[in-house]
């Protein structure tokens, strides 16, 4: 799968050729995404890259949604995609990081743009939810620049590390969706 965004932004499914770059992005930026995301002390080896990206292969072939790498000026930057995707309710939820070097771009604004338009328009879906840490602006800056409505806050939602953190939960309705 293959979604051109712009001249600059392609959203590209992973393959195990990706590992090597997709790893170095991680490890560069380790400490930056460790303050939200509690998988990347389980990611020090690149074999760990490697079976993160055979994960998301057994994911798109059981069609249960898929990963994409973020693709920014032909390298990659990081990556978004949808978590799974419930077809008996018509509804998924996006997950998505980008390496440090890559803020303030708006890459991810146009990517998440870009999987919401997909999930609603070639998946039929009807509805996409985005969940992230409260006090993660960038992140939750995300689904307020696309329209979506905060819809709840649940508490103590995400073990991270050493300490709970809260979520908030956002969500859009393909009838809310403007594109």
């Amino acid at each position: 799968m293959f979604l051109k965004i712009d001249e600059e932004l392609t959203l590209k499914v992973l393959e195990q050729e990706d590992a090597p770059a997709l790893f170095a992005l991680t490890d560069g930026s380790r400490h930056y995404l460790r303050e939200w995301l509690p998988w990347v002390d389980g990611t020090e080896q690149i074999e760990n890259t490697k079976s993160f990206i055979q994960f998301c292969q057994n994911q798109q072939a059981s069609n249960n949604g898929f990963q994409t790498g973020i693709w920014f000026n032909g390298e990659i930057a990081g990556c978004i995609g949808y978590h799974a995707i419930d077809w008996s309710n018509q509804k998924t939820s996006i997950g998505y990081w980008l390496g440090e070097n890559y803020q303030g771009n708006g890459i991810m604004t146009k990517s998440c743009k870009r999987l919401v338009e997909y999930a609603f328009k070639e998946l039929d879906l009807n509805r996409v939810e985005i969940r992230c840490g409260v006090g993660n602006l960038k992140s939750k800056a995300i689904p307020e620049k696309l329209g979506f409505r905060q819809e709840g806050h649940i508490r103590e939602a995400e073990w991270l590390y050493d300490h709970y953190i809260d979520h908030l939960v956002y969500g859009l309705l393909r009838r809310d969706w403007t594109g």
